[in-house]
């Protein structure tokens, strides 16, 4: 059994990208029940239990034999050693799509599961879901419920490709919507960030750096959570928009010069919700689209101002219908890098449910970190990429990097820059209005 890649899903093929999600643990772990559950949820989504292989010019997704599917590991060590190894494991092409670990430290009462798959077959909310769908399985089997440990019988269900579920439009509409985007880029190429970590001379015996992947995490108690969102209620915009101005602010911050520079944002936008009829978080596919804007930043910009600009344009987007056209345009990218060069990435989950666990086991944090195969330390620059989302009311923001491309002390006080803006957005959220702008 196979389904065909659509040219939006190749892309994923060649990009190497996957979604990590974990999730700390305190109580006993039946790990039987929990092997079950993902046995049971790759099972009723053929796509886990698949590889990716080559079809001609194009891609297929091909179910494993059973031998080759992935089973849940299980294996005792420390938490952070073992959240760095699997951060850092990659899932190849022709191998499975997916990877399930479970992680005890001696004595059984706490532990680090590890949820990985392709972005080739997810994106951020469906990964969520898929997570909080292993635990929803497990939980069944702990309480006894009867059947819960099976899947639904028949034929494998393959989900449709989003692209193809795009409302119809016109081919001059979408060639004219590409012209357009192609010059704006022409018009306003945007500047990133500069690696801190030397690169390899040209012409240089030595390979190009090793590094692997790390993280910088912020995160808000639920008391700043809320007080940030009332601080973007009270300004007219989103969380989003907020965020976006400060990771602008913050790189800004990063480059020589004192005038404006131009910068580029990129937001991916879900287009689940968007769809008729709406696909639901379940379906196993990658079901985003992007939307750049490019802005003049100065070490002057106020940042409430740049969200206002940041949502004004994102909110524009959309009601223009534009998240369509941008999807289908996504085959373009090879040949256009720039349709998606931005010197800021904020992704955004939105408020998220953690998982629902039986009696005696307790979430103590989830988390949700991209990870791509391959970095490119030659480049000399590159997009800051920050992973958004609020699980149960308390915003996280993560900054995963390459060691080969950003040091860890330039990620650290990146991150810590951007947790000073946010806090500054809180300050006047008590007081029941935004702080002023000022410039």
């Amino acid at each position: 059994m196979h389904r065909a890649l659509c040219p939006v899903e190749t892309l994923y093929v060649g990009q190497r990208s996957r979604a990590v999600l974990s999730c700390a643990l305190r109580g006993p772990v039946d790990v039987a029940a929990l092997s079950a559950a993902f046995d049971a949820t790759t099972e009723a989504n053929p796509p886990l239990r698949s590889r990716i292989e080559q079809d001609g010019e194009g891609h297929v997704l091909r179910l494993l034999g059973e031998d080759e599917r992935p089973r849940l590991v299980t294996r005792t060590g420390d938490a952070t050693d073992a959240y760095t190894a699997e951060l850092n494991r990659p899932l190849p092409v022709g191998g499975p799509l997916s990877r399930a670990v479970l992680v005890s430290a001696p004595g059984g009462e706490s532990h680090l599961f590890v949820l990985v798959v392709d972005h080739t077959v997810v994106d951020g909310h469906s990964s969520i879901t898929l997570h909080n769908a292993v635990w929803d399985r497990y939980r069944a089997l702990v309480d006894g419920q009867p059947g819960a440990g099976t899947a639904d019988p028949g034929l494998p269900r393959w989900p449709e490709p989003v692209s193809r579920l795009l409302p119809p439009a016109d081919d001059a509409d979408t060639a004219k919507y590409l012209d357009g985007r192609i010059e704006e880029m022409r018009r306003h190429p945007v500047e990133l960030v500069p690696y801190d970590v030397p690169r390899p001379s040209a012409g240089a015996r030595e390979p190009a750096p090793h590094g692997r992947v790390e993280v910088r995490r912020l995160t808000l108690d639920a008391d700043l959570t809320s007080r940030l969102r009332r601080t973007a209620r009270g300004a007219g915009v989103s969380v989003h928009a907020l965020i976006a101005a400060t990771l602008l602010a913050t790189a800004r911050r990063r480059l020589d010069g004192d005038g404006p520079r131009t910068l580029g944002c990129l937001s991916p936008v879900d287009l689940r919700s968007r769809l008729t009829p709406p696909l639901p978080a379940s379906a196993l596919v990658p079901a985003v689209t992007t939307h750049l804007q490019t802005l003049e930043v100065s070490e002057a910009s106020e940042p409430l101002r740049l969200a206002r600009t940041v949502h004004g344009r994102l909110s524009d987007f959309l009601s223009r219908g534009d998240h369509f056209h941008e999807m289908r345009i996504t085959p373009e990218i090879p040949r256009n890098p720039a349709l998606q060069l931005a010197t800021v990435i904020a992704t955004n989950m939105g408020v998220v449910p953690g998982p629902r666990l039986p009696s005696g086991l307790r979430a103590v944090d989830v988390r949700l970190v991209p990870a791509r195969e391959h970095y490119f330390p030659q480049a000399g620059r590159s997009p800051v990429m920050a992973c958004v989302v609020s699980f149960e009311g308390r915003l996280s923001i993560e900054f995963p990097h390459s060691t080969a491309c950003y040091s860890p002390s330039f990620m650290r006080a990146f991150r810590d820059d951007v947790r000073a803006g946010l806090l500054r957005f809180t300050t006047g959220a008590d007081a029941g209005h935004p702080p002023a702008a000022t410039g």
